[in-house]
């Protein structure tokens, strides 16, 4: 990333994702738009950009809005059908096995998401000092230990390489189906985890771990 370093008055970037499989809209979308708008009215500025469920393109798109905004804080966030939680994840793994194609109609198997990359890159966010934010807002949060190997994923590893050595801290958010979590929760929520990551330079000392 050759973009000057971000100052306190760059913008925080948030990304969702665009409708997907025939879908109308997309939860991770509607609840940025909304996060973006409520942050925006607390003083936070805030840019929010869409990115199509496609393999590249939405790595592409994301790092190129990294290099044109010099953000402060990354955050991207996707859909995970089936879970019942705001899910902050930990690392992004260098692995792309679709199980079903993307929007172009791509369906990578065992392929890098970056060849030569690292096998996993760790969220440089305060991830268990967001989900104590977000559940003290009474929404159902908790760490994430794998964003999948589908497009979410994807992003997740290019927003990380995209910030390396910047300085800037960034990650990936998982919400669920809005028939889980409603939009506006999944925005309040949204709301308290970027607030924390502007404010927390120490992420907390606690568990966050899995048994399996």
């Amino acid at each position: 990333m050759s973009s000057s370093p971000a100052s306190p008055e760059s913008p925080v970037l948030l990304t969702g994702f665009a409708p997907f499989d025939g879908a109308a809209s997309n939860p991770s979308w509607d609840a940025v738009q909304e996060a973006a708008a409520q942050l925006r009215g607390r003083g936070v500025a805030v840019e929010a950009r869409e990115l199509p469920v496609v393999f590249d393109r939405a790595g592409d798109l994301l790092a190129a809005a990294i290099e044109e905004l010099a953000p402060q804080l990354v955050i991207a966030v996707g859909l995970a059908d089936g879970r019942a939680a705001i899910t902050p994840e930990r690392v992004a793994i260098n692995v792309r096995d679709a199980r079903i194609a993307d929007e172009s109609g791509a369906a990578p198997v065992d392929e890098p998401v970056v060849a030569g990359g690292p096998v996993g890159r760790f969220s440089t966010l305060p991830i268990k000092a967001m989900v104590a934010a977000a559940a003290a807002t009474g929404v159902p949060a908790s760490v994430s230990q794998t964003a999948g190997t589908f497009v979410c994923n994807d992003v997740f590893y290019r927003v990380l390489e995209a910030l390396e050595g910047t300085g800037v801290r960034g990650g990936f958010v998982h919400v669920p189906a809005a028939r889980v979590v409603p939009v506006p929760l999944a925005a309040r929520a949204l709301v308290a985890m970027v607030e924390t990551a502007l404010s927390t330079t120490v992420d907390l000392d606690r568990s966050g771990g899995a048994v399996h």
